[in-house]
């Protein structure tokens, strides 16, 4: 991996942006008082960018590919939980459509991602040789 944190990830910096924007319209009195509607698209979103960190702290790529399709399938979740957020009024349309776009675009680069770390002959530091000197 060319990186050496997930903070430089652009994958996790996208998913953080959208994490925030997901608290953000959260918030408005839209959602009122629905607890269990917020905590749960709220977890999904922070799953995402949850998932891509401890993916890439384990160090290999096969771990890391798991940990990265688990990302992929909360920013499903998300997108699920948007669509019903605009079916109760809780969010305008068009808000609703630019989020959805927004997380198919980083499920999108999840699984780009996911398809480089197949090919790739890096395979994490967890698989480095110890240096002979």
């Amino acid at each position: 991996m060319a990186t050496e944190t997930f903070e430089e990830l652009k994958i996790w910096q996208e998913a953080r942006r959208l994490t925030n924007t997901v608290y953000d319209i959260t918030r408005q009195s839209s959602f009122k008082n629905d607890f269990g509607f917020i905590n749960q698209i709220r977890r999904a979103a922070v799953s995402i960018t949850s998932n891509i960190a401890e993916g890439y702290e384990r160090g290999g790529n096969q771990e890391f590919s798991q940990f990265l399709s688990m990302a992929r399938g909360s920013s499903g979740e998300v997108r699920s939980q948007l669509y019903l957020a605009l079916d109760l009024g809780y969010i305008e349309k068009e808000k609703c459509e630019t989020l959805i776009t927004e997380f198919k675009n980083v499920s999108r680069m999840i699984g780009s991602f996911m398809k480089y770390l197949k090919t790739s002959d890096i395979k994490g530091p967890k698989y480095k040789k110890p240096d002979p000197k």
